[in-house]
């Protein structure tokens, strides 16, 4: 999506980016450009508000699920690797009893 007008921060960055930006997972600084540019470009300040509601509701409905500790400490450790560069077993991931499948976890 482009609305066809020129921005200091193009339109597919935005939306590349948009769910760092609504989760607050980029530099402040980004963060910055990318409010900058909806105020500029109502299209993608459109797909920006849908994307909250979006967001919102799923939080509602879905927010109060317990994640299990033992498959959160293991998805942690798994992003932990992926952030300093190491490679990343490729085994399953085990939850009391229960194998998730790889495919399941990409």
């Amino acid at each position: 999506m482009s609305c066809g007008e020129p921005h200091e921060t193009e339109c597919a960055e935005v939306l590349d980016h948009l769910y760092e930006f609504l989760d607050r997972e980029m530099p402040d600084s980004d963060c910055t450009k990318f409010e900058a540019h909806f105020v500029e470009c109502s299209p993608c300040l459109e797909k920006y508000g849908l994307e909250q509601a979006v967001k919102k509701l799923v939080k509602r409905c879905c927010g109060q699920d317990d994640v299990p500790a033992d498959l959160r400490s293991k998805v942690m450790g798994r992003i932990d690797l992926i952030r300093s560069g190491q490679a990343v077993p490729e085994q399953d991931i085990t939850v009391s009893g229960t194998e998730v499948p790889t495919a399941a976890k990409e």
